[in-house]
């Protein structure tokens, strides 16, 4: 039986066994995008936090507790992060690809430890972090290695 080569084409950098995959290259490319978007929420949330450590107040008393100003640079920092791993999703190397998991990994735990400052920008942040880590591994092709264009 002939496979079906629908919405695939056939990358002439690579064997000619191995097909290219537009659907791959698309997700990787939609996870960096989220990633560089989910690090600028980041960023935004560590000035906001460095600035004016009083916006953030705590509702309840949560066993995660700590001072507003560490949180910001940790989010300033993780934000950068999720910048840089997002810009390197678009050269298609493994290594970025790894790395895009375990940033978003960190930035949905980061942001469940947030919940009790900020509730619905923490779940907003863990749902884009979700989608991240999907884009990434739903397909397991890379891109090609000069890149997607």
């Amino acid at each position: 039986m002939a496979s079906s080569s629908v919405g695939r084409t056939t990358d002439p950098g690579r064997p000619p066994d191995r097909e290219y995959s537009v659907a791959a290259a698309g997700t990787i490319l939609m996870a960096g995008v989220i990633m560089i978007v989910a690090g600028a929420f980041h960023i935004l949330q560590g000035l906001v936090a460095l600035f004016d450590d009083q916006f953030f107040v705590v509702g309840k008393e949560y066993i995660y507790r700590f001072d507003v100003t560490s949180w910001g640079w940790t989010h300033l920092i993780g934000g950068l992060l999720l910048v840089f791993g997002g810009a390197a999703l678009f050269r298609g190397a493994v290594w970025a690809r790894i790395l895009a998991v375990v940033l978003a990994s960190l930035s949905a735990v980061l942001n469940f430890m947030w919940l009790p400052y900020y509730p619905l920008w923490g779940s907003l942040i863990i749902v884009l972090d979700v989608v991240i880590i999907w884009a990434v591994l739903a397909h397991p092709r890379d891109l090609r290695a000069r890149g997607p264009f």
